[in-house]
This record gives C-alpha cells, structure tokens and sequence, in this order.
C-alpha cells in the first residue's frame, strides 16, 4: 500500500481552495466598485439553497455538469484539450432523441438504444478531431472548436422540418419530436420535485472513471502517455493509439451530457436544450483537479452558483454575479495552481537537501 502523502494531499486541496477564496474576494470587489453591499448577494443564495426545489434543481445540474466535466477530464489526463464538449453533447443529443422518438421498445431495451447513439454519435464526432490529430498533427484545440461551430449549424440543420424535425401545429417550436414513455429514465420523486433518474447514473460513472484510471493497465497507460508520450512510445505504448482512444472516449462521455435532462424531463430535444454547458465542464474539471470526487464538489458549486442565483434579480442585484464569479475561478485556477506547483516544487527540493544533509551528518558521525 502506498504511504499517505500528508504534503500532497494539502497541496492538492490548495490549488482549488486559494482559487475560490480569490473569486469571492475579487467578485466581492466588483460589487463594492459598483456601489453594492459585497456579501449580500452570497446571503441570499444560501438561503435560497434552503429550498427543497432550488435543491433538486442544483443535484440535476450537479449530474449534468459532472458528465461534461468527466469527458473534459478524460481529455486532460491525456494532455488533450477538448473543448468540442459542447458540440458533442448537443449534436449526440439531438441524434439520440430523432433515433428515440422513431422507435417504441420495451423499456429497457429504448433507453440502451437512446444512451448507445448518444454515445455513438459523441464519441464519432470527438474521434473526427482525434483522425486529425493522430494522422496531420492538427491541435484538437483548433480542430474541437472548429467541429462545435459545424454541429450548431448542422443541428440547425437537421431539425428543419424538411429533414429531420418536427413542427407542432401553430408553434414555432421546431423540436425532434417526444420520445415514447417507454424510452423515460424514471426519477426519485422528492418534496421539492423529481431528481433525474440519469443523474444517478452520472455519478456511478465517476466511479468508473476511477477504478479505470487507477486500477487498469489502460488507465496507466493513458496517465503515462498525458505525462510522456515519447516515454510511453519506449515501453511499447502506442501515443498515437492512445490519443485517439482518449478522445473516442472523451466524446462518448459527452455524448451522454444531454441525456439526464433529454430521458427525465423534455423527453425532446429543442433550441432551447442549454448550451454551453461543455465550457462549463472546463472550468469544473480544472477546479475539480481532474479528480472524481474533487470534478463532484466542483459541479456542486456551480450549480449552486447557476440555481441559487436566480432570483437575485428580486433583490435588486443582477444574477449574472454568479456568471463573474465562475469567469474568475477559472482565471483563480489556473494563477492559484501555478503558485502551488511552484511552492511544492520548492518545498520538494527543501526536503531532498534536508534528507542528503540528514545522510551526510550520519556518515560523519560513523566514520567519526
């Protein structure tokens, strides 16, 4: 078993804990530069969390953000930047609700062919950006982002009712058409409303994603190819193998994104299923470490941010307070990382030159 790393563990827990002291103190900031009481607006949030809806609102947020969150993460343990999330994600969604609205199954065997497309279909549309990585050297950076403007328009596209979309009778709404009750993911009904049956099946992934990373060949593989591809190639690891396998995953995570919101409540997908949700999983990922229980805590905080400030519009402040403060924890991130990598790096060094020190006085009192 491996030794408890004390000095680890605090570094660890630095990095994202100096960076949301820092959001609320410069967040604090701007409201008091703008003539506001600057802890006010964290008063009414709290209390607004109080709710038992606001709650349920904020736990399916959770599981929703931490799919984005986990597909980034994937991605990032590779030393891959894949911002296509969001493209992913909504595109796979699409598709998935087109192929579920077409069929009627029984229960089961509905929601696996919904989940199947979906991530089917994230996996095809983040292994396009591997393709051009592994075969032309194209950054996924440039290329993730490239294929997110394509799936918006491609989506406009397709759900036309000329193609694949459906447009109910004196509505404007253009929508995929409902899926059959038999392709629903029933929820936990509570006080405050349902909780999404997916959500729970978000969450169950985490674990996956960790017993994978850390107790599998290919999980190590994966980490040592992020760390040193060419280091990873001279053990007989495949770099290039791994990078696309990394991103067919990273995508097929994504793919199931829509899916808490798509199988528990709409039931179709629409132009007004949220966007921008994959960003959102970069910022959490980056805060939550990469970790499973760090990316849960971190979507748990934003969702509480996202839900909890709705109504501070009522008391005059505006909601887009939260939206500040989510901007600065990922500029908090990536400074307050920085500053703790430097001091562990330096501590690390004190404590090597205090062992050799350590040694050297024990020789000497030997051959003394």
């Amino acid at each position: 078993m491996r030794k408890f790393d004390k000095d680890r563990l605090l570094l660890g827990l630095a990095g994202p804990a100096l960076a949301l002291v820092v959001a609320f103190l410069l967040t604090s900031v701007v409201l008091l530069v703008s003539d506001r009481n600057p802890f006010e607006p964290y008063r009414i949030m709290v209390e607004n969390a109080e709710f038992t809806d606001v709650q349920v609102l904020i736990l399916n947020q959770t599981g929703t953000y931490y799919l984005a969150a986990l597909a980034v993460a994937i991605g990032f343990r590779m030393n891959l930047f894949n911002i296509g999330v969001d493209g992913q994600y909504r595109l796979a969604a699409m598709l998935a609700a087109v192929v579920g609205a077409s069929v009627e199954l029984p229960g089961p065997l509905h929601v696996l062919l919904i989940v199947f497309v979906a991530m089917f279909v994230g996996a095809f549309w983040a292994g396009i950006a591997g393709i051009l990585k592994t075969t032309r050297g194209v950054s996924e950076v440039v290329s993730t982002i490239m294929l997110n403007a394509i799936a918006t328009s491609l989506i406009a596209w397709m759900i036309l009712p000329a193609n694949l979309g459906v447009q109910a009778e004196g509505s404007n709404d253009l929508t995929t058409g409902e899926i059959a009750e038999s392709g629903w993911v029933p929820g936990l009904d509570v006080d405050g409303g349902t909780i999404y049956g997916f959500t729970f099946v978000a969450f169950a992934l985490g674990i996956v994603y960790w017993f994978v990373l850390n107790r599998t060949r290919f999980g190590f593989d994966l980490r040592a190819t992020g760390a040193s591809d060419s280091a990873a190639q001279a053990s007989g690891v495949d770099a290039k193998k791994m990078v696309l396998t990394a991103m067919l995953i990273s995508g097929a995570v994504a793919g199931l994104t829509g899916l808490p919101l798509l199988l528990g409540q709409t039931h179709t997908y629409s132009f007004s299923f949220p966007a921008g949700i994959g960003f959102t999983g970069i910022t959490i990922a980056l805060l939550g470490r990469n970790s499973p229980i760090g990316i849960f805590f971190a979507a748990l905080l934003v969702a509480f941010l996202d839900k909890a400030s709705a109504s501070l519009d009522q008391y005059g402040y505006e909601k887009e307070i939260a939206t500040i403060m989510q901007g600065l924890i990922v500029i908090s991130v990536v400074v307050s990382y920085e500053l703790v990598r430097q001091y562990g790096l330096r501590r690390q060094q004190q404590k090597v030159g205090e062992e050799l020190a350590a040694q050297a006085k024990k020789k000497e009192a030997v051959s003394s």
